[in-house]
């Protein structure tokens, strides 16, 4: 039987998706945002410093000490967050409204309340607005296949993390991401091309681990070819789950639909495709 794990959290799926991008983490303490920025402020939470007696004052050195330590991002960090933040969200909406090609970066600069040079600080290259340059999908898929247990193949490791993170494309938490990056994806020949190059690094990245793995000889093709196909799975998952999420399926049925057609493909991995349209 092929085994799908069951991820912890949607979030983390989410995030492991090429064409997905979350947003930054917000900041807990109240920041200073720019009139521009009010809608985003308002969504912002604000935690109330409780009324204390003012504390001793801290010696120099203890209060540099206590900076290194660290709590948490330190006033720069969390301002260029948020600033990334508005960024990214800003160039959604713009790319829903009118489509990737369409839109510029100095718009979207505007519309984030920022200087045109800020963006590209954050995205030097336009697609990086919806792709990462390097996604987190990469250091989960190799993770997934160095991880696995005694007895089972890459194949069974790599196509049941597949599975499973693109089963969770029906979750709410991604449910509008799914719908909005279809369109703006599909209406992009520009983002469509980047993403096959996403997915040929992916592959690469899984092919070298399975190589250096089994002591595989230069020319061997046998890695990338269990590479292709685990990543093969991966692409016709996420274009199933756009082509129906755009016609009006999401949630648990999307998420039923996506695991049923996985594990039917996983199965072809696990036990071959020499009974699979023969000619009669």
């Amino acid at each position: 039987m092929v085994r799908v794990p069951e991820p912890s959290s949607s979030g983390a799926v989410v995030r492991a998706m090429p064409s997905i991008r979350p947003r930054p983490e917000r900041p807990e303490q109240p920041v200073e945002v720019p009139p521009h920025g009010a809608a985003e402020a308002a969504s912002t939470p604000v935690v109330a410093e409780p009324a204390s007696e003012p504390p001793a004052a801290e010696p120099a050195e203890g209060r540099r000490r206590g900076r290194k330590a660290g709590r948490g991002p330190g006033l720069r960090e969390r301002r260029r967050q948020q600033t990334r933040g508005r960024i990214v969200d800003a160039a959604a909406e713009l790319f829903a409204e009118r489509g990737f090609e369409a839109v510029s970066v100095m718009e979207i600069a505007r519309r984030a309340g920022v200087v045109e040079k800020t963006v590209f600080n954050h995205f030097p290259v336009k697609e990086g607005l919806v792709f990462d340059a390097d996604p987190p999908m990469r250091a989960a898929l190799l993770d997934a296949v160095r991880r696995r247990p005694a007895g089972e193949s890459v194949s069974a490791a790599a196509g049941s993390f597949v599975v499973s993170a693109v089963a969770l494309l029906g979750s709410p938490e991604a449910a509008d991401g799914v719908a909005q990056m279809a369109k703006v994806i599909r209406g992009s020949r520009t983002l469509q091309v980047r993403e096959r190059e996403i997915l040929g690094e992916l592959t690469d990245a899984l092919a070298e681990l399975i190589a250096a793995e089994t002591s595989s000889q230069p020319g061997q093709i046998e890695p990338w070819l269990a590479a292709h196909a685990v990543l093969g799975l991966y692409a016709s998952l996420l274009e199933l789950a756009r082509d129906r999420v755009l016609a009006g399926v999401g949630g648990p049925e999307l998420s039923a639909e996506l695991r049923r057609q996985g594990r039917r493909g996983l199965a072809l991995l696990q036990f071959g495709l020499a009974g699979y349209a023969k000619r009669r």
